[in-house]
């Protein structure tokens, strides 16, 4: 039996916290050639019918499985499209716009024979410049002609992938990377100026020096960024053990303080400051085979992320929404310890809840009331609250949470009661994980036992009617009891009943006598 944390939270009607939330800006994906399988589409579009991004990002562009550059026998370049338009028709036809990462390096275009990941995505400059930014601007006159210029020109453009890591651009040269973003700028824009052109898509560790590093460059050379790009991962350096990596969570507010030096290195630039800051990847762990992924304490971390990370970011994608994904090879089992909301066999991943919960706070306009460590409230124009609470843990504490919620109503104890409705995502309730291991860890699930996987991978749903109390001021008291790693959403709206003619509820389950 775990000890339960009491805390009590008394919801002020006129009182507002800062919660900007953007969590359903843009979402990660895979390489781009992925989408060309059947099973990547069908988790895609779960994804799209639970949650609903507005765009989509991943590597692998000019990779040449999607084989957008072409050359003849003569070595002049030519353009392939297809398989591009493919992948963007699917994408348009679920409701997203791709935020566009221009990379990796086609192999006929490359200056050298660096490669990463299992893919070998070339990783160096390339040996023409002039190619690369006719390849560039090719593709997106390409996408204007198909799309129109006036819906293509909104879709954010970042130039590369992690220059700052040796292994995502050849000796993470920094004079060469601002060499690629300056010609690939300037080309864009000459195209179009309309186009939103940012970067540098840098990761943590020396993302201090080549943030600033950048702003100086863009400053010195003219260059009008229009948005600056940056990744956030929340773990310490892996241990591996046989095909898995296990990883510490850092301290949250460590990371939030990461965060924020990226604001103020910006604002310190008077011709930059507000500029906005798309995180373009973020998770827990930065290894696409890390257990962590997988599990109830990875959705209740993201929970307390998800109510931080818009203070000072204009989006942040998290990476991925599907374990269809590559990096290391082919998973051997459905829970690998992939990046994705979503496990092989359509199975959701109790994180996927959390970001489906942060989307029902914003199906409707509203204000927040309360927002601190632990949950986040929301109040709107009908009355109705909604929010979410979460218990996280860095290390498993043996502790749970239970919130004693002070609600204020606009009913009073002698009108309609309100609707109370809990969804809950916790170890005992929402864990495909839990039922896989206890199935025996299948690396390759029978339907049947996909189907229960499936079955199990959805919230705990609890309903009841409450009266508010009028004394001294009308409310309502709630509980919420959130298990160690659990993420509970609450719903509490006025429900007037409008019984049909002659029936009694009361009578049918026997609480009353005719």
């Amino acid at each position: 039996m775990n000890e339960v944390i009491q805390k009590t939270i008394q919801i002020e009607e006129n009182k507002e916290y800062v919660f900007r939330n953007q969590v359903d800006f843009c979402i990660g994906t895979g390489r781009m050639g992925l989408a060309l399988t059947k099973e990547y589409q069908e988790q895609l579009s779960l994804v799209q019918k639970e949650i609903g991004f507005s765009h989509i990002r991943g590597h692998g562009l000019f990779c040449d499985d999607i084989g957008i550059y072409q050359e003849t026998p003569e070595g002049e370049s030519e353009y392939n499209f297809t398989y591009l338009d493919r992948v963007m028709d699917s994408y348009i036809s679920l409701g997203l716009r791709p935020f566009l990462e221009l990379g990796f390096m086609p192999q006929k275009m490359a200056s050298g024979t660096q490669t990463i990941f299992y893919w070998k995505g070339n990783t160096t400059p390339p040996a023409s410049y002039k190619k690369w930014t006719d390849m560039v601007t090719a593709l997106l006159s390409h996408l204007c002609e198909r799309y129109t210029t006036d819906e293509v020109v909104t879709w954010p453009i970042e130039v590369w992938n992690e220059p700052n890591l040796p292994g995502f651009w050849e000796n993470a040269d920094m004079p060469e990377y601002f060499k690629l973003f300056h010609t690939t700028f300037d080309a864009i824009k000459k195209l179009d100026s309309r186009f939103l052109v940012g970067g540098p898509a840098v990761c943590g560790g020396t993302d201090e020096v080549w943030i600033r590093s950048f702003m100086e460059y863009c400053e010195t050379n003219d260059l009008a960024v229009d948005f600056v790009t940056r990744h956030h991962y929340t773990s310490e350096p892996p241990k591996t053990q046989g095909h898995y990596s296990y990883i510490e969570l850092m301290d949250p507010e460590d990371g939030f303080a990461n965060l924020h030096t990226t604001r103020e290195i910006i604002d310190s630039f008077p011709r930059f400051k507000g500029l906005p800051i798309h995180i373009t990847e973020f998770n827990t762990s930065y290894v696409p085979n890390c257990p962590i992924h997988d599990t109830n304490q990875n959705a209740a971390y993201i929970a307390h992320q998800l109510s931080r990370l818009g203070d000072d970011n204009e989006s942040y994608s998290y990476w991925t929404f599907g374990d269809v994904f590559e990096e290391f090879g082919v998973p051997f089992t459905p829970f690998h310890g992939g990046f994705g909301l979503v496990a092989n066999g359509c199975i959701p991943k109790p994180t996927f809840w959390t970001f489906a919960f942060f989307k029902k706070l914003k199906e409707k306009k509203g204000i927040c009331v309360y927002k601190d460590e632990t949950c986040v409230v929301m109040k709107y124009e009908d009355g109705s609250y909604r929010g979410i609470a979460w218990n996280a843990t860095r290390n498993r504490s043996g502790k749970d949470l239970c919130l004693n919620l002070t609600i204020p109503t606009t009913q009073s104890a002698s009108t309609d009661a309100y609707l109370f409705l809990t969804q809950i995502v916790d170890e005992e309730n929402c864990n495909p994980l839990k039922v896989w291991h206890d199935l025996g860890e299948p690396a390759n699930p029978t339907k049947d036992q996909i189907d229960l996987l499936k079955q199990t991978a959805r919230p705990q749903i609890h309903t009841e009617r409450m009266v508010p109390v009028s004394m001294p001021e009308s409310h309502i008291s709630i509980e919420l009891n959130i298990k160690e790693n659990g993420v509970v959403y609450f719903l509490l709206e006025p429900k007037p009943l409008h019984p049909d003619r002659g029936y009694s509820y009361e009578l049918v389950m026997q609480y009353e006598k005719r």
